[in-house]
C-alpha cells in the first residue's frame, strides 16, 4: 500500500547561517534563499555621502576664507568658489536697496509691507508700547543689525497698537514675514526663539526657514555675526542704565 507523502520536519539552526547544510535546504526550497545583505548599499550610501560632502567642503566660505586655503587647494577649485561667491555678492549687492529700518503708519501699510512683498520679503516688526518689554527693545536692535546686513529684505516697524486696534501688550513683539502679498509666518513674542537670549543666529535660522536667503548666503557667517549679538547687547545694557522706561515722546513717529 502506498504511504501518502508526509512532511519531514527537517533541523534548521540557524536559516541566515552560511552554511553547507542550509545551502542545500535552500536549493531543495526547505528554507527561503537568504535575503541579500545590506552592507554593500551602506557602504554605498555613505561613499556617496563622502564624495558630496568633499566636493561642496568650500560652500558657505567666505572670500577671504577662500583666500587662506590657497596652499591646500587645487588652484582652479579655488578660483571656480572665489568667481561664485564674487557673482552671489555682486547679486546681492544689486538688490540691497533697503539697509535699514522703516518705521510705518497704519495708512500706508497696504502699500508698504503688503504690496512691497510682491518684490521682495518684507518683515515686521509689532513694538510694544512699553519701555519695560525688554524683548521688544532686544528684537530692535537686532533688526538694525539685520536690516544693514540683508539690505535686499525689507525690514519695518510700527507699535502694534497702532497698527491692530486693542492688539494685547502680551503678544509682543511680534513678528510678521510678509512674501508675495501673504503673512508666511508669524512669531508671538521671542519664546520661540529663545526668549530675551535671542541672538542674530536665530534670527538668520528664521530668515532660512522661510527662504529669504539660503543657506550658502555668504553673509551668513556664524563666528562674524556672533559679533552683533555682544553690540545688541551693549546698546539694550547701555539703555538700561539711561533708566528702564523709554520716554513716551519716542512713539511721535507713529503719529
Amino acid at each position: 500500500m502506498n504511504m501518502p507523502d508526509m512532511p519531514v520536519n527537517v533541523p534548521v539552526d540557524d536559516p541566515n547561517a552560511d552554511t553547507e547544510w542550509n545551502d542545500i535546504l535552500r536549493k531543495h526550497g526547505v528554507i527561503p534563499e537568504k535575503p541579500p545583505s545590506p552592507t554593500p548599499m551602506i557602504e554605498e550610501a555613505l561613499e556617496e555621502a563622502r564624495r558630496l560632502a568633499h566636493e561642496n567642503r568650500l560652500e558657505g566660505k567666505t572670500v577671504d576664507e577662500l583666500e587662506e586655503l590657497e596652499d591646500e587647494e587645487d588652484e582652479a577649485f579655488l578660483e571656480r568658489y572665489r568667481k561664485q561667491r564674487l557673482a552671489e555678492l555682486s547679486t546681492i549687492s544689486t538688490a540691497s536697496k533697503f539697509n535699514q529700518v522703516y518705521p510705518l503708519q497704519k495708512p500706508d501699510y497696504q502699500r508698504d509691507v503688503t504690496e512691497a512683498s510682491r518684490n521682495s520679503f518684507v518683515l515686521v516688526h509689532l513694538i510694544s508700547s512699553l519701555g519695560t518689554n525688554i524683548e521688544s527693545r532686544l528684537l530692535t536692535e537686532l533688526w538694525r543689525d539685520l536690516a544693514r546686513v540683508f539690505g535686499d529684505l525689507k525690514f519695518c516697524e510700527i507699535r502694534a497698537d497702532m497698527c491692530i486696534e486693542g492688539y494685547p501688550e502680551k503678544n509682543t513683539p511680534t513678528i510678521l514675514v510678509y512674501k508675495d502679498g501673504d503673512i508666511k509666518r508669524q512669531i508671538v513674542t521671542l519664546k520661540e526663539l529663545r526668549g530675551q537670549n535671542t541672538v542674530p543666529e536665530d534670527l538668520e535660522d528664521l530668515l532660512i526657514s522661510v527662504g529669504a536667503v539660503k543657506q550658502t548666503d555668504p553673509r551668513i557667517h556664524r563666528e562674524k555675526r556672533s559679533s552683533d549679538r555682544i553690540t545688541a547687547s551693549n546698546r539694550l545694557q547701555q539703555g538700561e542704565k539711561a533708566g528702564r522706561s523709554m520716554d513716551d515722546g519716542d512713539g511721535d513717529d507713529w503719529d
